[in-house]
């Protein structure tokens, strides 16, 4: 009987213990997508070209954040094209994306362009703020104009298929001239010798030089 007297209260003092006692509280998680640091910018022919930045042929980067995280987004190439940009559709969170797969559409008035995931994996968030503000990405695109986060497991292998390092400033003077070439042919008020096209040049062109010129350089 004293041995069933002592046990009870024994857990008497455990239970008052626990409800008068403080408890640690659980620490707050971390916000899961961290704001993107400012890129180290290089300029090279002429071009800014963000370091350790990856290019797909369409004209999207992408920047590693950890070993299977990626951050992507539209490159100047594509922001000069377009000029302003009214709205951005995105294919939408939690969808699986491969690499060539349509992202995003932007829109500049009546004009509606697609462009491609460079890498594959799954949508894990999405830039509300250039969503909602546009010219984010018109202004900024390396930065706050960012477009979506990308979980990609393969994302070394996906990274063999870019534009990386000292090829992406001759690549990206490449596309310009080919471009100012086929702009002279067609529009020679548009093109621009030895320099960019003008900015907003896209939906300007006739229908069918615009499918021409998103098709070569846009891959769309």
């Amino acid at each position: 009987m004293s041995i069933l007297f002592v046990l009870l209260m024994f857990l008497l003092v455990i239970s008052v213990r626990y409800f008068i006692e403080p408890h640690p509280q659980p620490a707050l998680e971390q916000e899961v997508m961290a704001k993107p640091q400012s890129p180290r910018v290089k300029r090279e022919y002429g071009f800014e070209i963000p370091q350790d930045y990856a290019f797909h042929l369409g004209h999207m980067w992408v920047m590693k954040e950890s070993s299977d995280d990626a951050r992507v987004g539209v490159d100047k190439f594509v922001t000069n094209l377009m000029g302003k940009i009214d709205h951005i559709d995105v294919c939408g969170a939690n969808r699986w994306v491969r690499q060539g797969q349509k992202l995003i559409t932007l829109h500049s008035g009546k004009t509606s362009v697609d462009l491609l995931s460079p890498v594959e994996g799954v949508v894990t968030a999405i830039n509300n703020d250039a969503l909602g503000d546009p010219s984010l990405v018109a202004n900024d695109p390396y930065e706050h104009g960012w477009i979506a986060m990308v979980k990609s497991p393969d994302l070394a292998v996906n990274q063999r298929n870019l534009i990386q390092g000292s090829m992406v400033a001759p690549w990206m003077q490449n596309n310009v001239t080919r471009l100012n070439a086929m702009l002279t042919e067609s529009s020679p008020a548009l093109a621009q010798d030895g320099g960019s096209p003008v900015s907003g040049v896209l939906p300007r062109l006739t229908p069918e030089l615009r499918q021409k010129v998103v098709k070569e350089f846009l891959l769309s």
